[in-house]
């Protein structure tokens, strides 16, 4: 049977309510504020260290920098505490109204009640504050391009429900976690980050889930697949084929002198494969990390974590010859016929063992540059590992975390590569996420 963990009552009582400033917001979206603790005869070195710091941390979900707010204590950790929310006593000048009844119960938005404009700003603080703590560089991060989009934007969501096991005809949730826990979930009747087609699906979706576990159909939970592309949304897990038309960019941004402007792409891929989810800023997404590599003057590149060809294929007309890497064969099977289907000769895919990532490549590494984009996890020691003994002359490094690219780019600093340029982008508006883009050459 499992046995409740004892609450650690230091430096604080359970549930104590306390009155405090945040000054700061995590990278995880939380604000962020100190407290000078009382001096008492179990002071020590320890304490005295965190009141040099400026006071003992606590972190609050939903709060903002400038805010006085009063809340309540449900956790401490070692060398900080985390609270709930109970009221905000003076409020920020960034804070709105949330549009979604469900802010501040679902997980899945952490800033509905940070003006987009603000949010655009602390994301660039995050980025420049985990590049000097995490990289131990200084160094001028770009101001985050904005999604056209601020609600309505994302293309696929993946609703889950657990084992139904109340009676029938009872309700149950279909939805996202709650804020905080790791199992609860939260009922989403419809999301407003999400498209208007995936909305106007969802009802039908949830219902015929409804009507499965009625009559008794279901013995375990699932994930919900709704993924809009080509004016469709695909609801199929396992099979489905669906098509993303990318088209050049309304406001692109500045090519190598010569170099062809992006034209209409057609990239079909599994449904449930890894897809960027924001369609609106995409065209300018691509067209920046096409122009970056581009830049680099190299003749080749190499798209590391290829998927289905998203960068290779876009960035092929730039180049004298293009190759994906990607350890999904499903993936690099519709990357193939992508590039059949579009017309484009000098790209080539390889399904690569991680173990051996750019086995059988023949592109001479000094006029090479590669593009990774992997998953939200980073890096893996090997792959770094790899990369710097096939030493291209440049990187364009892509991440949906970075906290984790950060991390890595420690490695690339000491394996002879220097920042060049970096640039956000917000593609996860009203969430903590963010796209950062580092583009990286080789010190000759």
């Amino acid at each position: 049977m499992y046995k409740k963990r004892k609450f650690n009552d230091t430096p604080f009582t359970y549930h104590q309510e306390i009155e405090f400033e945040i000054t700061t917001l995590t990278n995880l979206g939380s604000g962020l504020g100190r407290i000078m603790l009382p001096k008492g005869p179990a002071d020590n070195l320890e304490s005295e260290a965190i009141a040099n710091q400026g006071g003992w941390v606590v972190m609050v979900p939903f709060t903002l920098p400038g805010e006085h707010i009063r809340a309540r204590i449900f956790r401490n950790h070692k060398n900080y505490s985390e609270a709930d929310l109970l009221e905000v006593l003076t409020p920020s000048k960034d804070r709105v109204t949330p549009i979604c009844s469900l802010f501040g119960r679902c997980g899945g938005c952490q800033y509905q009640h940070l003006s987009y404009s603000a949010q655009l700003m602390w994301k660039k603080q995050q980025v420049t504050e985990l590049l000097k703590y995490m990289a131990g560089l200084e160094f001028a991060v770009e101001p985050v391009i904005g999604s056209p989009k601020e609600f309505g934007y994302r293309s696929k969501i993946t609703p889950h429900f657990a084992v139904p096991t109340v009676e029938k005809g009872s309700d149950f949730p279909i939805g996202f976690l709650k804020q905080s826990t790791r199992f609860e979930l939260v009922d989403v009747p419809q999301c407003p980050i999400a498209t208007d087609l995936i909305n106007q699906k969802l009802p039908e979706v949830r219902a015929r889930i409804k009507s499965k576990a009625a009559e008794g159909l279901y013995s375990r939970g699932a994930t919900v697949l709704l993924r809009e592309a080509s004016a469709e949304v695909v609801t199929d897990y396992e099979a489905s084929i669906t098509e993303h038309v990318l088209l050049p960019a309304v406001k692109g941004t500045l090519l190598p002198e010569g170099s062809k402007p992006i034209t209409e792409l057609k990239l079909k891929f599994l449904a449930r494969d890894f897809f960027q989810n924001n369609p609106f800023i995409l065209p300018l997404f691509i067209d920046y990390v096409r122009s970056q590599a581009a830049a680099s003057g190299a003749h080749y590149l190499v798209d590391a974590y290829c998927g289905s060809g998203l960068f290779a294929l876009s960035a092929a007309a730039l180049f004298k010859e293009v190759a994906g890497i990607e350890i999904s064969a499903t993936s690099v099977a519709c990357a193939k016929a992508n590039a059949v289907s579009n017309g484009i000769n000098n790209a080539q895919f390889q399904t690569g063992e991680a173990s051996a990532i750019f086995a059988g490549l023949l592109f001479p590494a000094s006029d090479t540059v590669v593009v990774i984009d992997p998953p939200r996890k980073g890096c893996d020691e090997s792959f770094l590992n790899q990369l710097f003994a096939y030493s291209p002359k440049a990187v364009v490094y892509v991440s949906c975390d970075p906290a984790t690219q950060m991390r890595d780019l420690k490695p690339f600093l000491n394996s002879g590569y220097r920042v060049k340029r970096i640039q956000p982008f917000d593609l996860f508006p009203q969430t903590r996420h963010l796209e950062c883009v580092i583009t990286l050459e080789k010190i000759i």
